[in-house]
């Protein structure tokens, strides 16, 4: 009986053989090698490439010949000369698909620290401008609580879509997103939805960019205007004085009614009023800057690659830290300003509930998105067992700057003499063009969005012109009505309505109702479902999470 289990060609047997064979141990490296598929025995080029019915067959007869000696023999290993480079190797799958082997080489991953700060940067955007003001419509105190409750339910809904591929069994998720784990659990519809809201997010952010980047360079010629004419805005601006000046806008936000404050005319030291009045007429926020950017984005949109346009994104993390030293100074020469009045505004102040609260949620839902891609940067991580760590750690960072920036503007906002209600969706509008330091900071902003703006549109360009036509640039006219459209909206967001806060609450409710709550939920209990490991108090939670993206969007029209 014993002899039935022996191995066809015994060990003992082919010893000497092996003797003669001097790269016998060279081989212990390709003991456990994939299998090689030829190219021309692969028949489709889809992510899961289908094998020929030769290549099938060549992969059972190898397996049957590994079967002839013992797992320590090398007689029948194939000679070197016959192994295939590691980019031609695939691993055969029973199923009758092949994948490509990629590359393990521990070099072109990242440290911990590199992938932690990679996802704190790609989340950091345009969003922290609008903090301080989220707070101040929820209150000082609710809305601290509400950033950290936020900040954790968006950690989890993003840890469920981290996990999601690794759940599907049987089938090689190694290059997969989520919008593909959308469409092996709801086939075509989880495809196009999960397209369409990510199409929100995007083209969402390209539409406040617009806006932010008009707001910028109108301010950014303003100052220059008034330095090279000696123009003094100090008397025409409601606002504090001193050194470090702090306006607000639109004065008239009174809660109370107490105070109706007047504006006076700008004095003028150099060429008059004409001049100004001329210059104001073809330099304005709304009705000419706007279109001045058409000129200069369009043909940047246009380009077949955002190559060149990706070596500028160190400029993001070089503006977020800027704006927090920015922010420290003011704090540290301003003060702080604060009293608690828990349920009613009384003079100067806001109340520490209110319940304009669900802008912030709004607000909160874009400003910790990164669920659309943080598969991809996470891919990069050099230690894969600890990816859950550093989303974590990640998110932490993320949540202290946004505390960090809304509370010392909220509280260092000078009150008396102003209202915190003149807190603006962009809180360097508190600040007047003639302030240095807030126009290097502008000067900065603006440069970083004229060249992330390209990458966003290629970015939507590529999901929406790859799912429509197959090509992601079917031929040039497509391409330009695309971005004609695009740009449209921006020009017409920063003439009509040209309020960051809202569109940045509008856009993220509605995204995150898919991408962040309803997805993730239906698709983790699907998962548990599926291994027969879903309970009550599980299905409850993360139905609670659907309600809750859902409130959060149909909130946003009461508000």
């Amino acid at each position: 009986m014993e002899d039935d289990y022996r191995p066809l060609l015994s060990s003992g047997h082919t010893a000497e053989s092996l003797s003669h064979r001097g790269s016998a141990d060279s081989l212990d490296f390709k003991a456990k090698r994939p299998f090689h598929v030829e190219p021309r025995n692969i028949v489709d080029d889809d992510p899961q490439e289908r094998v020929s019915a030769e290549a099938a067959i060549l992969n059972s007869r190898v397996h049957y010949y590994s079967r002839l000696t013992g797992s320590s023999d090398r007689l029948l290993s194939p000679p070197n000369h016959v192994i295939p480079r590691p980019e031609e190797i695939y691993i055969y799958s029973p199923l009758g698909t092949a994948f490509k082997v990629t590359s393990g080489d521990p070099s072109s991953k990242n440290p911990s620290i590199v992938t932690i700060f990679a996802v704190w940067n790609t989340m950091m955007g345009t969003s922290i401008l609008s903090i301080p003001w989220g707070i101040k419509q929820a209150g000082f105190t609710l809305g601290i609580l509400i950033l950290i409750i936020v900040g954790l339910l968006m950690l989890y809904c993003c840890y469920i879509v981290l996990k999601s591929p690794k759940a599907i069994p049987y089938v090689d998720t190694s290059d997969w997103e989520f919008p593909d784990v959308c469409r092996y659990y709801f086939g075509k519809f989880g495809q196009w939805s999960s397209l369409i809201f990510s199409m929100v997010s995007l083209i969402g952010a390209m539409v406040v960019y617009w806006v932010l980047m008009s707001n910028f360079l109108y301010n950014t010629g303003q100052f220059i205007y008034n330095y090279a004419h000696n123009v003094n805005m100090s008397d025409s601006q409601f606002g504090t004085n001193g050194s470090d000046r702090v306006i607000c806008p639109y004065p008239n936000t009174d809660p109370g009614g107490n105070t109706t404050p007047t504006i006076t005319t700008l004095i003028l030291d150099g060429n008059g009023t004409s001049d100004n009045s001329l210059f104001k007429n073809w330099w304005s926020k709304t009705n000419t800057v706007p279109f001045y950017l058409i000129i200069l984005l369009l043909p940047l949109l246009c380009f077949r690659s955002a190559s060149f346009f990706a070596r500028f994104t160190f400029l993001g993390t070089i503006s977020v830290v800027y704006l927090i030293v920015l922010v420290t100074i003011k704090a540290v020469r301003l003060g702080f300003h604060l009293e608690f009045h828990w349920i009613y505004a009384t003079g100067f102040y806001v109340s520490e509930f209110r319940l304009l609260f669900p802008q912030l949620t709004g607000v909160l839902t874009l400003a910790f998105f990164i669920h659309n891609c943080v598969i991809t940067l996470m891919k990069s991580n050099r230690n894969q067992e600890k990816n859950v760590r550093d989303l974590s750690v990640a998110y932490l960072l993320v949540g202290l700057t946004y505390v960090y920036v809304g509370i010392l503007i909220f509280a260092a906002f000078p009150s008396p003499p102003l209202f915190k209600d003149c807190i603006e969706p962009n809180f360097l509008d508190n600040f007047p063009s003639s302030d240095v330091m807030v126009f290097v900071a502008r000067t900065f902003l603006l440069f970083q969005m004229i060249t992330v703006y390209p990458l966003l549109g290629y970015l939507v360009r590529v999901q929406m012109m790859g799912q429509i036509f197959g090509n992601h640039y079917p031929s040039f006219l497509h391409v330009l009505a695309l971005n004609v459209l695009i740009v449209a909206a921006g020009v017409l967001m920063a003439k009509f309505y040209p309020n960051i806060g809202s569109i940045i609450r509008f856009s993220g409710a509605t995204c995150g109702l898919a991408l962040v709550f309803v997805f993730p939920a239906v698709v983790h209990m699907i998962s548990l479902k599926r291994q027969g490991m879903l309970r009550w108090p599980s299905a409850l939670f993360h139905s609670f999470l659907i309600l809750l993206g859902l409130a959060n969007l149909i909130a946003q029209f009461f508000m």
